[in-house]
């Protein structure tokens, strides 16, 4: 795991911008607190900073190989879990490796079969890798867009970076955000490419970009297709399960302390089983987290998102799989707090999340990290097998809109709520909204013979594993990097992903529960408390006083009339939230005193020019 920035300029030599390439490299350091590294040659300049996970002396980078033709220079963030067969593979054609890293594994296997190494690899990955032998840069990112990697072109070439604030450290590249980025803030549709920031892009998922003195070319090497499946109940179970070992024994692959994230919930508690049998084998305990708030627990109140509180399940999994548990137990204040605020900001880049679950998302991996460098972590099951409730709304399920939507309206509030009222109508979010939905459904392949039924839980299915998954890998990117914390997603290996996505739904809920395949592949490793579990999301605190200091911060805002966020925020409106009593204030406004501080401070930190109509 890494950070990684680059600049390639075919009409200068970078050698005379070191101290440019330093300061993109810099903006890198919570992701790579461990070592830093910069190369130049010619018109392409490279910079690395690393968070060490396998071979720790003798995975640094930038890496390079020198050929007769011309250096071939990487960058590399991420992780690959098949190394180990590609280097015997590799070896067997005559290469020769000098450390024991993946990092170096890629770099050969690019010289050995060019940007068609991408359908190789088998990890989560953003690397760039300047060719000098063609004057080329070439830019590869993982399947589902676990890794982030963003670029700008310029006039002459090329900034990337795994994060924007990479490639805002240069000072050819504009912090102006217009009316589509604006549009892509206050909706969670999350449009392939889109990066927000004017002129900035994203390395789509499944994607390779060569950069040349041509132009820019882009190759899709993976995307989710239709195909039939044949499998039997039991055989799907079956191989569900003999994918999640492998995927776990393969994801546990690390020099440095690992452990799971663990919420109590099936997905969670299914990886840690799993990962506890895996190391029993050789006499290791593994090391399990979860996440509470000061008296949640004792005065939980049931509401439809969440009938249970977590602890109880998160212990009964531990005591279960005997894993070394930790609570990392939080208070009103700490998520309240500025400063975790705008910490988080500066991790996504963006200025709207999910509130007290970002700080307390960031403030748990800033704890685990004192204790372990890699974590495993449920995120994405949710999207594989079919578990949100919008799977099971039949508003959901028939409203020709993305389905997430309905259910975040009934419980959040409107993202653009906040926004003056001209400032709404300029934008006409449904408008963006429908447009993204057409374009995100078209294209889906319906099998022959499939039902209408089936088919809308495909797109459905489709929608979340192509679109809303990106949203929260990119939160639990952003927010575990920022403190040096490598999370895995084995639910997102693409064998997973694959199989699961072409099972018809008949199968994937045939006990009419959600992730019906998953409890029962994995029934035999899970404490019956948590197998008879009814979906929790993910924890947000229930104490008042986490609204009542987000109201004082907001009032102290409304005292400054001046501040930039008011061209954006609508100030009665947020006026109204800030005076609520206690009782009165709902989860929308809750929301609403969010997103106005996270706007602000967004503003305060990164200054950008907005255009505004």
């Amino acid at each position: 795991m890494c950070g990684i920035t680059g600049w390639v300029s075919f009409d200068r030599d970078l050698t005379a911008e070191s101290t440019t390439l330093d300061a993109m490299t810099e903006t890198m350091s919570c992701r790579g607190p461990d070592d830093r590294g910069t190369w130049t040659g010619g018109p392409a300049g490279l910079g690395h900073r690393r968070l060490a996970i396998i071979d720790l002396p003798g995975g640094r980078q930038p890496m390079t190989v020198e050929t007769p033709n011309g250096t071939v220079a990487l960058v590399y963030s991420g992780e690959t879990y098949n190394f180990s067969e590609l280097r015997r593979e590799l070896a067997g054609r005559g290469h020769r490796f000098i450390t024991d890293s993946d990092t170096e594994v890629v770099l050969h296997g690019y010289l050995e079969w060019g940007e068609a190494l991408a359908e190789r690899l088998n990890g989560m990955y953003a690397f760039a890798i300047w060719d000098a032998r063609h004057d080329k840069l070439v830019m590869i990112r993982d399947r589902m867009g676990i890794k982030p990697f963003y670029y700008y072109e310029t006039p002459d070439g090329v900034l990337f970076g795994s994060e924007p604030k990479a490639i805002l450290a240069n000072p050819l590249a504009r912090r102006r955000v217009g009316m589509d980025g604006l549009r892509e803030l206050f909706t969670v549709v999350k449009t392939p490419g889109h990066a927000v920031w004017d002129g900035m892009r994203e390395v789509e998922p499944g994607t390779v970009v060569t950069v040349g003195r041509s132009g820019l070319r882009h190759h899709v090497y993976w995307s989710l297709e239709t195909r039939p499946h044949t499998d039997d109940r039991d055989t799907t179970i079956g191989k569900v399960r003999e994918l999640l070992e492998d995927i776990v024994r393969r994801q546990l692959v690390s020099d440095v302390p690992r452990c799971t994230l663990l919420s109590g919930g099936l997905d969670s508690s299914a990886l840690t089983a799993l990962a506890a049998r895996r190391l029993a084998e050789t006499g290791e305990t593994v090391r399990s987290f979860a996440v509470d708030f000061v008296g949640q627990t004792d005065n939980f109140v049931a509401d439809e998102l969440r009938g249970t509180p977590d602890t109880p399940f998160v212990h009964d999994v531990a005591k279960s799989a005997g894993t070394e548990h930790r609570d990392i137990v939080l208070d009103s204040h700490a998520l309240a707090d500025p400063e975790v605020r705008a910490k988080m900001i500066r991790a996504r880049d963006i200025p709207i999340g999910f509130g007290d679950m970002d700080a307390s998302l960031f403030l748990l991996f800033r704890a685990i990290r004192e204790h372990s460098t890699v974590a495993l972590s449920g995120e994405s099951a949710d999207e594989v097998f079919g578990g949100y409730l919008q799977f099971f709304d039949e508003r959901a399920r028939t409203a020709d809109t993305f389905p997430w939507l309905v259910r975040f309206a009934d419980h959040f509030g409107d993202d653009s709520g906040v926004l003056r009222p001209d400032l709404t109508a300029a934008l006409d979010l449904p408008a963006y909204v429908k447009d993204g939905y057409a374009a995100a459904v078209d294209g889906i392949r319906r099998l022959d013979g499939e039902s209408d039924f089936e088919y809308r839980m495909r797109k459905i299915s489709y929608l979340h594993l192509t679109r809303f998954v990106r949203v929260l890998l990119d939160r639990k990117d952003r927010a575990s990097m920022a403190v040096g914390l490598e999370v895995r997603v084995p639910f997102c290996d693409h064998r997973l992903v694959e199989y699961v996505y072409n099972t018809p739904w008949a199968l994937k809920s045939f006990d009419g529960r959600e992730k019906s395949l998953l409890r029962e592949a994995t029934a035999d490793v899970l404490p019956r408390s948590v197998y008879d579990r009814v979906k929790s999301p993910y924890p947000s605190t229930q104490d008042p006083k986490y609204a009542v200091a987000l109201q004082g911060h907001v009032k102290d805002l409304l005292a400054r009339p001046g501040h930039p966020v008011f061209e954006l925020v609508d100030r009665e409106r947020a006026a109204r939230a800030a005076e609520r009593e206690a009782p009165q204030i709902t989860q929308a406004s809750r929301s609403d005193l969010e997103r106005t501080l996270d706007l602000a401070l967004w503003l305060d930190l990164y200054q950008p020019d907005i255009a505004l109509p």
